[in-house]
């Protein structure tokens, strides 16, 4: 795990690993993540009969985005002199907390969403959900340049 690297890498080798993990966030999960806000919870908020069924989901997204973006600066300021000890803790903070909210997020989709799909979609109207889903993802990930 990255996190555990911070302080134990030489910053070249820190700073190609969060390259990689910010590309993944930024050009794959995100518009997934974004697909599924756009897609994938209004099914399981019409299946379920509540608009706020998805709630804890938006949310995840709110703060995975926000986690993304507090990386972001930190891949800006790793070769600055200011970088020091108290901003590498905040660094492993952020991509432990990444790698928390991710992981919890891809449980709920796979312990709680999907069984709920499968009990109320037909298989045809599923495979549709997750034809839609596909493109909205493959389009905001074109749009981002990937």
């Amino acid at each position: 795990m990255v996190a555990d690297c911070v302080g134990e890498f030489s910053r070249d080798h820190l700073q190609r690993s969060i390259d990689e993990v910010y590309d993944f966030l930024a050009h794959s999960l995100m518009p997934h993540v974004d697909a599924e806000e756009e897609v994938l919870y209004p099914a399981v908020a019409r299946a379920l009969g509540s608009p706020r069924a998805t709630a804890s989901m938006s949310q995840d997204r709110v703060e995975i985005r926000h986690l993304t973006e507090q990386l972001r600066i930190f891949r800006a300021r790793m070769f600055q002199p200011d970088f020091a000890m108290v901003t590498a803790n905040e660094l492993r903070r952020v991509l432990y907390g990444l790698y928390s909210i991710v992981k919890l997020h891809f449980a709920k989709e796979e312990e709680v969403y999907l069984p709920i799909l499968d009990s109320r979609l037909s298989e045809g109207d599923a495979h549709e959900l997750f034809h839609r889903i596909a493109e909205f993802a493959h389009n905001e990930a074109h749009q981002l340049g990937h």
